[in-house]
């Protein structure tokens, strides 16, 4: 690794020195939970209810005899578990994959390159730049650095922050706490300034990692939805529980059998155990969660996934999300006239000073995409010319800040007998630095005027000299004297239009929020087919305004300019209060708060710092806004699959109760389901609502419809009476074919049989209808999903096994079926969906909303 600290010039380790670093020394992580194992996998299926009830059927057939019927019922166990821990394993697998993601990322520099990493790739001797908003990733040393502090309140307590120094090969290593150090901690908060540091521990090395604090990226909360879904859970089971008690009575008392009576009450508490619910639970949001990171969207925290449906309210950034943050400089103003850049192979002389000036004032190696811009237009006309001061060191640089949106570096030279000051910032403070008088000004706001109404980006220049000895405390103590005007123009990224389109229809109000100048962002608004892009509220109005008025103004307005961070929360607070449920972007730690209060904080991923990251629901990865449009349609398409399977697990549940209830409170009536036929339908409703409805498309109306309200219960009455309607349409069919069956043929194998066979198709046929609840049954079949083929043709398979192969016929208790019982079974289960289909048709398709 090569450092010159005259000239600042970081080379960093070479790409095969990392690999080596790594290779030695290990990933930059510090132990976390582990992944469940398989023994822990299964003493977590050991612990549910189902299982005790299958072990107690096992133990009840062994008790009467029934040795077969006890073995392949021990037998099913196994077979559960293994389905068990495949869900977990796939869900452990996406959760794990979201972890590496959301894991802090960091700026390195390597082989003089800057290259943003996973925090854990971080190796020993490593070159890491610090920004403000960032948390250090490793302890390391401080090389260089300017109005540098850091918040170690996670280490020492201490909430004030410490002041950090560069460091000179004097001090001893010291322990976190205490201003002038030149040392920062892994975990420990940039709050102000930037620096480059070298690491020199790592992992369980770091003062962190000797506390032994586990630091989670991704956050484990009980949502609303989880506590609803537990509620529900805990009802059915203790109804459940309930009826089987009385079935077992009941079932003494009237046939005098009391173990054939407790095998009937079991099976009862088995069709209605609802121990899908969880299992559906867990895996789409898990999947779902996993699906989004797909779609460049990290969700830290489950409840966004909920929430993401009943966004009223889309509050976005300008720069970078809605534009493509490629900025080149296209317009300059000295002064006197302006140059369209680019339409010439030189650049005239008179606006030399105005790229000199704009690159002194920028980081050497810059990362912001205007200071970037500026230094390329300087690389192009420049290069090799006496306006290019490689040789130059910076002393001291005044950063931006809230009070001044201005910065300036100052610098000497080995002949000089002044510091040479630069400046660039917002062209009034520039205006305000230089001591401009009224006529000045307002000639020059004309001109920032003309070119922010071609949606130009607005920079001020600045230069001043300074006799050598100690400088001032504030930028204002310098004389500057006004350089020009520099305009940047920044494309809008492809389909953002069509995106807010999109918005617009699915009833999500679209607000942007920019530093622009106002008539900037009315270019812009207009550009990208915001509403109302005429009415525009600017910072300044802004502050004076008392939250009632804005309360009143924001309900019509959708461009807010001239805004800093910190009046973000302004707004989102005024929209709460209007009743919006909003979604906020963020990227800086000004940003923070207004994140948090959000009701879905999405954090850049690229430009973001980490105080953004870690105050948000949502990452954006990839800082797109047709990202985050992307992130509601998957998180409706999400919520829509979810309620169609839990609908889908009550409509089935409904005929299995029925059926293993009805029979046993009349004497006379043959029995249909044993605890084995419970167990068999298992095998095709778990996998039917974890693997079919989570791999499903969205709704051709997903984008179409208005926000599902935040407070709406999703186990209200309107979601569970189509669930309801089902399950009974179903129950009347089948009993129809029961009695039927006691009709006809009289012999209780063949009736079982011929239920069974029936209420197996309508299952199939219920999966298929709801798949969708706007198209019909024929476009679903159409539409692919690679999980249907499995499931149903291997329900088919095992139902034509249990029919036609002689062990498991006479382990289910059947008689074989004719060919026009077939037909029967078929037209009757294919009949229980007729009703839903005409429903689709005549009331769903207009007026759905899941």
């Amino acid at each position: 690794m090569k450092f010159d600290a005259k000239s600042k010039d970081f080379q960093g380790l070479t790409e095969s020195e990392a690999k080596e670093s790594l290779k030695k020394w290990g990933y930059n992580e510090l132990p976390s939970s582990k992944p469940q194992s398989g023994l822990s996998i299964a003493l977590g299926v050991v612990k549910e209810p189902m299982f005790i009830l299958l072990i107690i059927c096992s133990a009840v057939y062994m008790i009467i005899g029934s040795i077969k019927e006890g073995l392949i019922l021990f037998g099913s166990v196994f077979f559960i578990m293994g389905i068990e821990f495949y869900q977990e394993r796939k869900t452990e697998r996406a959760l794990e994959a979201l972890k590496d993601l959301a894991s802090p990322r960091a700026l390195v520099i390597r082989e003089g390159v800057e290259k943003r990493i996973p925090g854990r790739e971080v190796v020993i001797g490593d070159l890491i730049v610090l920004q403000e908003g960032d948390r250090v990733p490793a302890d390391a040393t401080v090389l260089y650095c300017v109005n540098l502090t850091a918040d170690e309140s996670l280490l020492t307590g201490e909430s004030v922050p410490v002041r950090k120094s560069e460091f000179t090969g004097k001090e001893k290593p010291s322990q976190p706490g205490g201003d002038d150090l030149p040392y920062v901690y892994s975990g420990s908060m940039i709050v102000q300034g930037h620096g480059v540091a070298r690491v020199n521990a790592i992992s369980t090395n770091t003062e962190i990692g000797k506390i032994g604090k586990a630091l989670e990226s991704i956050e484990k909360e009980d949502t609303r939805l989880k506590k609803e879904t537990g509620v529900l859970v805990k009802t059915l089971t203790i109804i459940g529980l309930s009826l089987s008690a009385v079935i077992v009575t009941s079932y003494y008392i009237t046939r005098g059998d009391f173990l054939n009576g407790l095998l009937s009450g079991i099976t009862i508490a088995m069709s209605l155990m609802p121990e899908e619910f969880p299992v559906v639970l867990t895996v789409f949001m898990a999947l779902g969660a996993w699906r989004m990171s797909k779609k460049n969207v990290l969700t830290r925290k489950p409840s966004a996934i909920e929430t993401l449906g009943s966004a009223t309210v889309l509050c976005t950034d300008k720069t970078g999300t809605l534009t493509q943050n490629k900025m080149t400089v296209t317009k300059m103003h000295n002064g006197k006239g302006f140059l369209e850049v680019g339409k010439t192979n030189t650049l005239p002389e008179g606006f030399h000073e105005i790229v000199e000036y704009g690159i002194l004032s920028s980081n050497v190696n810059p990362f912001d995409p205007m200071e970037k811009a500026i230094k390329k237009l300087g690389d192009v006309y420049l290069e090799n010319t006496e306006h290019i001061h490689k040789d130059w060191e910076m002393e001291k640089e005044y950063p931006l800040s809230k009070e001044m949106l201005a910065m300036s570096r100052v610098f000497s030279y080995k002949k000089g007998k002044q510091y040479v000051v630069a400046a660039k910032g917002a062209p009034e403070a520039v205006f305000d630095l230089c001591h401009l008088n009224r006529t000045q000004k307002t000639r020059l706001s004309l001109n920032v005027e003309e070119m922010a109404s071609e949606c130009l980006r607005v920079l001020g220049v600045a230069k001043s000299v300074f006799r050598k000895g100690k400088l001032p405390k504030g930028q204002h103590e310098f004389k500057f004297e006004f350089v020009g005007l520099i305009g940047l123009s920044d494309p809008i990224r492809e389909n953002v239009k069509q995106a807010i389109g999109e918005c617009h229809n699915a009833g999500i109000k679209v607000i942007m929020i920019t530093g622009d100048y106002p008539v900037t962002a009315k270019n812009i608004a207009k550009q990208i087919g915001l509403k109302n892009p005429d009415k525009v509220i600017t910072g300044q109005e802004l502050q004076e305004m008392s939250e009632e008025e804005l309360k009143l103004k924001i309900r019509n307005v959708n461009v807010f300019a001239r805004v800093v961070p910190e009046q973000k929360l302004k707004i989102v607070n005024a929209l709460k209060k209007n009743g919006e449920i909003v979604a906020m972007t963020g990227d800086g730690v000004n940003d923070a708060p207004a994140l948090k209060s959000a009701h879905i904080g999405i954090a850049m991923g690229e430009k973001g710092t980490d105080v953004a990251r870690e105050a948000s629901s949502l990452v954006l990865m990839d800082d797109n806004f047709l990202s985050i449009v992307g992130a509601v349609k998957m998180g409706r398409r999400i919520f829509d699959n979810m309620q169609k399977a839990l609908d889908y697990i009550l409509a089935i549940h409904i005929p299995i109760a029925g059926l293993s209830l009805i029979p046993v409170l009349w004497n006379k009536l043959p029995i249909i389901f044993w605890p084995v036929h419970v167990l068999f339908l298992e095998l095709i409703i778990d996998p039917a609502c974890s693997i079919i409805f989570e791999s499903e498309k969205e709704e051709k109306n997903v984008m179409n419809r208005p926000p599902r309200k935040i407070n709406e219960p999703f186990f209200g009455f309107n979601k569970m009476i189509i669930g309801c309607l089902q399950g009974i349409s179903m129950l009347i069919i089948l009993l129809a074919v029961y009695f039927l069956g006691i009709r006809l043929v009289q012999d209780p194998g063949e009736v079982r049989a011929l239920t069974f066979t029936t209420l197996i198709i309508a299952n199939i046929s219920v999966i298929m209808t709801n798949r969708s609840w706007t198209r019909n049954i024929f476009e679903i079949i159409m539409t692919p999903n690679k999980s249907v083929k499995w499931v149903i043709g291997g329900a088919v398979l095992l139902i034509l096994m249990v029919l036609y192969v002689p062990f498991l016929t006479s382990l289910f208790q059947f008689e074989r079926l004719h060919f026009t019982d077939l037909v029967l079974c078929a037209s009757a289960g294919i009949a229980t969906i007729i009703w839903f289909e005409m429903f689709k048709v005549f009331y769903l398709k207009k007026r759905i909303q899941i």
